[in-house]
């Protein structure tokens, strides 16, 4: 029988990183620090890696919908849209913080999985 090993615990400059990630397209940074936090931590942290990927996956996806919502400005629709949009990644990205404070991993509904 197989042992099921648990989760490596993040450090707590591991958690900063992470809870950075989630929150960045709320500090108007975006992709750009996920990315970047995807590109120095993964080999260093594949904790950090993951949680990096998930957030840049879920800002990719926000900015395609953005955009989808922008067009769709014209038929009125489009800004409804758009206040679900923000309000969603906003409560997204909150839920997202508070998993990753607990050490856990949380995955984004609806989000396209374009980092692998």
């Amino acid at each position: 029988m197989q042992e099921i090993q648990p989760p490596p615990v993040p450090s707590s400059d591991d958690k900063l990183w992470i809870i950075l990630s989630h929150v960045s397209l709320l500090l108007g940074v975006g992709v750009i620090l996920p990315l970047v936090v995807y590109l120095v931590k993964k080999d260093s942290s594949a904790v950090v890696a993951e949680h990096a990927k998930e957030a840049l996956n879920f800002h990719i996806s926000i900015y395609i919908y953005a955009a989808v919502c922008v067009i769709l400005v014209f038929v009125i629709i489009g800004f409804f849209l758009l206040i679900a949009l923000s309000l969603a990644s906003l409560v997204l990205a909150i839920i997202a913080c508070v998993k990753a404070s607990e050490g856990t991993l949380f995955r984004y509904p609806m989000t396209l999985r374009l980092v692998k």
